[in-house]
């Protein structure tokens, strides 16, 4: 099962990990490696709001997990010279949870929102004047006797994260002045990460090793860190710890990572659809009860990866292999096996 290996693209870390993983963090835009674009607008935006003395505009930051929209946010406040205030759409069930948060920010603050697509409707409704107007209305009493009374709210910036903006309403999401969806990092910007991180912990790395991890972390600079805590701690034992490219590989194959970035949960899910299901298509909702994982999981953490790398594609019936997820399992594919078509890959 999944659950017991601790997998490669985890979206949720122990305490401790977690605590190891923000010290890594960059805290600034020029320390910050990858999304040249974005780190161009954003110091833009940032610069002309500081100039005007005015809070930034509020921002929307979308992408797969682990590429970097909570430190970008913790960034931006710094960058600002602002306080930051940080939660997450689930945890915000009732009005007055949303009410008692931006009631206590000062002139400036960030409010960071974590999987802002999951925040029920009626939170929403109350972002909507803090959002445009920086009020909210509270309801006082109950029954005939009701009233509600309207708020003024300092000027704030809302940063919202999420993993699947598709499922952000449209009045939500037009109340944002700037929204970016983030990209997969390059090997080379990966295996600056690595080094970077390396040097963090006080770990030695060459270049052949960071590049060894860089090829293998699925494009996400929180795999990539993961892996070197993984990598260190081999090394540590089995060698002097110093981390070459050989030693480096010889860890990676341990842990169960192959050549191409995947773990044994996701060659669980190609193999599964392969053997049980023919190939495909088989129905998201049956791939997670199979897997015995969760289907957001498998949509958000591990089929995006799959998609980009050529070895699924979704199709209207369901998810099927393609030839190169069918070679990628060891067995020729047939002859009806398709490559992924542009426009097929996130359908």
């Amino acid at each position: 099962m999944a659950t017991e290996h601790e997998r490669l693209a985890d979206p949720e870390e122990a305490p401790l990990e977690q605590e190891l993983e923000k010290s890594l963090r960059p805290r600034s835009l020029g320390a910050f490696v990858g999304q040249p674009v974005l780190r161009e607008q954003l110091g833009i935006f940032i610069a002309a709001a500081k100039s005007r003395g005015e809070p930034l505009d509020h921002v929307l930051l979308a992408g797969p997990p682990g590429l970097g929209k909570t430190t970008l946010a913790n960034i931006i406040a710094l960058e600002m010279g602002v306080n930051i205030s940080t939660t997450s759409g689930p945890a915000l069930e009732r009005k007055g949870d949303m009410a008692s948060i931006l009631t206590q920010l000062q002139e400036g603050d960030v409010l960071f929102i974590d999987e802002i697509h999951r925040l029920n409707r009626s939170i929403e409704e109350i972002l909507y004047p803090a959002m445009e107007d920086y009020e909210i209305d509270i309801v006082l009493g109950q029954g005939p006797g009701a009233r509600s009374i309207r708020l003024p709210l300092p000027h704030f910036t809302l940063i919202g994260a999420t993993t699947r903006s598709g499922l952000i309403t449209t009045p939500l999401r037009d109340r944002f002045g700037f929204s970016h969806r983030l990209d997969y990092y390059s090997v080379d910007d990966l295996a600056l990460i690595v080094a970077r991180s390396a040097d963090i912990l006080d770990v030695q790395i060459d270049a052949e090793g960071a590049q060894q991890l860089a090829l293998r972390s699925r494009g996400t600079p929180r795999i990539a860190n993961r892996l070197l805590r993984r990598v260190r701690d081999y090394a540590q034992v089995k060698h002097e710890g110093h981390i070459t490219g050989d030693i480096a590989l010889a860890a990676l194959r341990l842990f169960e990572v192959d050549d191409e970035g995947l773990d044994r949960v996701d060659r669980e899910i190609l193999n599964l659809i392969l053997h049980k299901f023919d190939g495909g298509p088989v129905g998201l909702s049956t791939l997670a009860v199979a897997i015995g994982e969760e289907a957001d999981t498998i949509e958000d953490v591990y089929e995006p990866f799959l998609l980009q790398k050529g070895f699924l594609m979704r199709t209207p019936r369901g998810r099927m292999l393609t030839s190169h997820g069918y070679r990628h399992c060891g067995v020729e594919p047939p002859s009806a096996a398709q490559e992924p078509r542009p426009g097929t890959l996130f359908g």
